[in-house]
């Protein structure tokens, strides 16, 4: 497929507008009241030669688009459900009332077939954040229902082009369709990893970009297990955010000396310079046994824009509470192996039959268990949450609803950015800071689906 082809594919998926500056509206952001039709249905797409049938989108035919919102405007979509497993929709990153946070059992009734759910809620924040299903997790996930979604800013800085990129793998066999989507080996370890890498379903993609133009890349890992170490040697940039927030503390440019780890769920924010010479190429590369791993080149084209990356005003901060550290209460939590084969509750939403993980030595037994929160939380209360990964495995740990500071980690330096994901590497422990201001049931979990499906969840309950 020709680099025009890539393009014109992900323009058409992605809502981007050609000639626009900022990164288009997708239809349904015209000026209307009705909610935007969301249909969770089966899909077929050409991931390789030969399409790959019985994968999950919104479309029958195309990848789940890119929603844009707008911080601080009311956002309303109806979701209906025509496949025959039980779904539901989570807006992961956002800040939104509990209601809407699509959690089965926890926060809402999941949606059978024909079912369907309208979610409400006004972003308080803009950044880049991302969706995909919170029932029947793992194989809707590893099928394909995966999509960003992006809250802009009246006070966003003018990029030349916004490109979203949707970075996920997919488990295919020699013809193209879809093998075993977990194993036990892979889920008791570092989770069952994909045959294809790609970026916006598509393996190693050249973007064209304005030479001499300024870039937002917004780099989005919605795998079910890769956790990424990305590099991109030779370019003009800065990091600018991460889970959809400003950067406060600088991160170092993701160069092959210092790959940025990237876990699941975990979104980052590059601002880029584009070579000025029309052909030249920069390559977005993940470090990994082996050897580099291309995902995207951007390649330069047109007359050198001559702009420049200093020329960019910084990202205008979202509304968050700083944590009050001196009177902040201390929480412990444990992640690693569970202390026995404990038995699962299946409910509407599945599991993988197995248990292998917990939090606090306590595995989760599925979704419709009817568990008691892991921990309760006082409103407008100042926590620092010492998370300890006693595994010798990676373990991106998601809390819903509300984010945090990373604070201290016994293994290396942290920068204290807000996210929602902490990044937890092998026997590492690592510290924390929120205040509890989003009442509710929030889950909080590993973000590799594996090992969230097999006990590596809880929920905190903020009253």
């Amino acid at each position: 497929m020709s680099s025009l082809m890539h393009r014109r594919q992900f323009l058409a998926t992605s809502g981007l507008a050609a000639a626009s500056l900022l990164g288009g509206l997708g239809p349904w952001r015209q000026a209307r009241a009705e909610p935007l039709a969301l249909t969770i249905q089966n899909a077929r797409y050409a991931l390789e030669a030969t399409p790959t049938e019985g994968m999950v989108s919104l479309s029958p035919d195309a990848p789940p688009p890119v929603l844009r919102l707008s911080r601080g405007q009311p956002f309303r979509a109806e979701v209906l459900n025509t496949l025959d497993a039980y779904t539901s929709m989570h807006w992961h990153g956002l800040r939104l009332p509990n209601v809407m946070d699509g959690v089965p059992y926890l926060t809402q009734v999941p949606l059978g077939q024909g079912d369907r759910y309208s979610y409400e809620f006004t972003p308080q924040d803009a950044g880049t954040f991302w969706y995909h299903p919170h029932c029947t997790t793992m194989e809707q996930m590893a099928k394909g229902l995966t999509g960003l979604l992006i809250v802009e800013d009246e006070r966003d800085p003018r990029f030349d082009l916004d490109l979203p990129v949707n970075l996920r793998d997919w488990r295919l066999g020699e013809d193209s369709q879809f093998i075993d989507l977990y194993t036990a080996r892979g889920a008791a370890r570092n989770g069952t990893f994909g045959t294809l890498m790609t970026a916006n379903w598509t393996s190693e993609p050249v973007y064209d970009v304005p030479a001499g133009g300024l870039v937002r890349l917004r780099l989005a890992a919605t795998d079910t297990t890769r956790v990424y170490r990305l590099q991109m040697p030779g370019a003009e940039g800065r990091v600018i955010a991460f889970d959809g927030h400003p950067v406060i503390d600088p991160v170092l440019w993701p160069g092959p000396e210092a790959p940025l780890v990237l876990g699941c769920g975990q979104r980052v924010d590059l601002a880029i310079r584009a070579p000025g010479q029309e052909g030249a190429e920069l390559v977005l590369q993940n470090d990994q046994p082996g050897g580099p791993r291309v995902l995207l080149r951007l390649r330069a084209v047109g007359a050198d824009l001559g702009h420049d990356l200093g020329d960019l005003a910084p990202l205008a901060a979202n509304p968050l509470p700083e944590p009050d550290l001196a009177d902040a209460e201390v929480l412990e939590f444990v992640f690693g192996w569970s202390p026995s084969d404990a038995p699962v509750n299946d409910g509407f939403c599945g599991s993988l039959g197995y248990t292998f993980w917990s939090i606090n030595r306590v595995a989760w037994p599925g979704d419709a268990s009817g568990t008691g929160p892991l921990a309760e939380l006082r409103l407008g209360r100042t926590y620092i949450l010492r998370l300890r990964n006693e595994s010798p495995n990676d373990h991106p740990i998601h809390l819903h609803g509300m984010v945090f500071k990373p604070l201290r980690s016994n293994r290396r330096e942290v920068s204290g950015n807000w996210v929602d994901t902490a990044m937890l590497l092998a026997e590492e422990t690592m510290e924390v800071a929120l205040v509890a201001d989003n009442p509710g049931d929030w889950a909080f979990h590993c973000h590799v689906i594996e090992h969230q499906k097999t006990g590596l969840t809880a929920y905190l309950r903020v009253t």
